[in-house]
């Protein structure tokens, strides 16, 4: 037999049928995701030993391979369900799923010129920029907010200081400036850029745990006065660890003033900026010099869905564009990795571009608006109870709070537990985070099958767990 007699990476069963099994199991997790799990399943005997198999030397028929599938997926944590509140969690809404499923078929890379679908993330890059309301000269598609925030620092950092993409940071002495509760993305840029995170200055926040634009006049002014060069200030438009927004009208003043680029890190609470009730808090957006937003948090795609705008979209050629001889420019346009870090580039706009065509904007604006509304209720209900305490008002949608019983010594000791006895009882998931050396639950709102009943749920059960708990 000829080794060239025909392909060998053939289905068992016609593609159709295949498709119609893997079809039914994503409607079956839709379905369940419209409702709260009343539990966690455990790890049972079938996905445990398949944990333990090693490397495949015979195929098994792909109904078989595609209902352990599913039964992997079924007992992982599902961040779409609707009492998934840890961390800032996707929704995986539905069109997105789809696209997802039509991209990866195509396979097309945008790394060079893809035709229609470079025409297709050019224009939903100005439709996410429309969205939250920021002139963007240009941008991209990425994996998310910390390649995002790579690529907006990588850009500040060529125009502070020419020539560094070549030469190296080498004895040039730089800095960027942050508040203190800046993501931890913004450490590892700083690092990968060679400025490095002993000059990342992070500064001092309000009372609404905002970065003090006192502050960040003083630091920028002693470094110029040191012969230390700005490379960046970064304004987080939606702390992950209590939603708070930098005073980015005030940050952009004190940017101005001095020539340094601002950044707004909006990978979580930027979508918001998209509500006229909301877009005081985001004054001042349009005059930074560059912005992220992860579609994949709270325009409720799945991941990975990341979007970085610059207002210039030649800050980011002098950052990344290049010739190779593998990569040659036919039609003297520039290509995606002219303006972006990466080479293998999917199509990731294209969720976003179907969910704006199948919804409008207006859908996304009232999910928004309830996700806020369901952060206020649950900071309502928190204030009714004697054993409950919130950290503060929300600004977004987190909100930190924990559970004070009377005759607990140790409360950080007690929430933590807390923290893990949710896990472990399954009807809520939800995490802990430690706030000015306290321990706190911390629930986010950012899905789009949240019901207020699911945020009554939460407060009820914080309760039982924590009264056992207290004994």
């Amino acid at each position: 037999m000829s080794e060239l007699e025909g392909p060998s990476l053939r289905l068992d069963v016609p593609r159709q049928e295949a498709l119609r099994h893997a079809v039914e199991i994503i409607a079956q997790a839709w379905r369940s995701f419209d409702r709260f799990r009343p539990e966690e399943p455990p790890l049972d005997e079938r996905v445990l030993a398949l944990l333990r198999s090693g490397l495949p030397e015979q195929g098994v028929p792909v109904h078989e391979a595609l209902n352990d599938a599913a039964r992997v997926l079924d007992e992982s944590i599902a961040q779409p369900r609707p009492r998934y509140f840890a961390f800032i969690g996707s929704s995986g809404l539905e069109i997105g799923a789809i696209a997802d499923a039509l991209a990866a078929t195509y396979d097309i890379n945008l790394a060079v010129d893809a035709r229609a679908a470079t025409v297709i993330e050019q224009q939903a890059v100005r439709w996410v920029a429309a969205f939250v309301g920021y002139p963007a000269g240009g941008g991209a598609f990425t994996s998310g907010g910390t390649i995002s925030n790579m690529t907006a620092l990588s850009a500040a950092r060529e125009r502070a200081l020419p020539g560094s993409r070549h030469g190296g940071m080498a004895s040039r002495a730089a800095a960027v400036y942050c508040s203190r509760e800046v993501h931890y993305s913004i450490t590892r840029a700083v690092e990968l850029l060679g400025i490095g995170s002993a000059n990342l200055r992070a500064l001092p926040i309000d009372e609404r745990r905002r970065l003090r634009p006192d502050a960040l006049a003083e630091a920028i002014d002693r470094d110029l006065a040191a012969g230390i060069t700005p490379v960046a200030v970064v304004a987080t438009a939606g702390t992950t660890l209590t939603g708070a927004i930098d005073p980015i009208e005030e940050i952009a003043e004190v940017c101005e003033a001095r020539g340094v680029w601002l950044h707004v890190d909006g990978a979580y609470g930027l979508p918001a900026a998209g509500l006229p009730s909301m877009r005081p808090a985001f004054a001042g957006l349009e005059r930074a010099d560059s912005v992220s937003v992860d579609a994949h948090k709270w325009l409720y795609l799945p991941k990975a869905c990341g979007v970085v705008l610059v207002r210039r979209q030649e800050d980011l050629l002098a950052a990344f564009a290049h010739r190779e001889g593998y990569l040659p420019h036919q039609r003297h346009e520039l290509h995606a990795v002219d303006i972006t870090l990466e080479y293998s580039r999917p199509f990731r706009a294209l969720k976003a571009w179907l969910a704006f065509r199948v919804h409008g904007a207006p859908a996304f604006r009232r999910a928004i608006e309830r996700n806020l509304a369901e952060a206020r209720l649950l900071y309502e209900e928190v204030g009714r109870y004697e054993d409950l305490e919130a950290l503060a008002p929300p600004q977004l949608s987190i909100v930190p709070f924990r559970h004070v019983p009377p005759g607990v010594a140790d409360v950080n000791r007690h929430n933590a537990a807390l923290a893990e006895a949710l896990q472990a009882d399954g009807r809520v998931y939800l995490a802990s985070a430690l706030i000015d050396g306290e321990v706190y639950l911390r629930p986010c709102f950012v899905n789009f099958r949240t019901t207020e009943e699911d945020v009554l749920a939460l407060v009820e059960i914080v309760r039982e767990l924590g009264a056992r708990l207290a004994g």
